[in-house]
């Protein structure tokens, strides 16, 4: 009578298995990094474009003869409050980024903003804006006056200059 053989022997399939439990422990933690990477990608990509669209923004008012830069970075009296970031400040004709950013609180690789204190005396600052990224709030103010965005360094943002650099 012919032996043949139909399947694995356990020794086999435990080489597998163990085999398997090595590649996963290697590509686990790389697709975690490979996360964290594209949060911060997406960051920085959404920083340039807003900084980008304040300066075409001022561009466009100064050809028309208006030296001031863009007085809001969103519409901040919108029903509900806050819907859309970036999308000009809800004057006709104004639009900052063409689609803007939809809000999330509390979330990776999300904004979300907050309006400024009753209390602030700059005059042109009327939000800040959280940009969270590996567990920690980076924060953003723009300032009218010279058109900047910029992330407020602190021991709490260490994210800031992943994000600006």
């Amino acid at each position: 009578m012919k032996n043949s053989k139909n399947a694995f022997t356990m020794i086999e399939l435990i080489f597998v298995i163990v085999v398997l439990g090595i590649l996963a422990g290697v590509a686990i933690p790389k697709m975690a990094a490979t996360r964290d990477d594209a949060q911060i990608a997406k960051g920085r990509s959404d920083i340039a474009s807003i900084r980008s669209a304040i300066v075409t923004e001022r561009q466009t008012r100064l050809i028309k003869g208006d030296s001031k830069f863009i007085n809001a970075l969103h519409d901040t009296s919108a029903t509900p409050p806050l819907s859309i970031l970036f999308d000009g400040n809800g004057t006709a004709g104004i639009q900052l980024l063409m689609y803007g950013v939809a809000p999330a609180d509390n979330k990776d690789g999300h904004w979300q903003a907050t309006p400024t204190s009753s209390g602030d005396t700059t005059g042109d600052n009327n939000c800040t804006y959280i940009f969270k990224v590996l567990g920690v709030n980076n924060t953003f103010t723009y300032t009218q006056s010279d058109g900047k965005f910029s992330c407020v360094q602190g021991a709490t943002a260490p994210s800031c200059e992943q994000l600006t650099k």
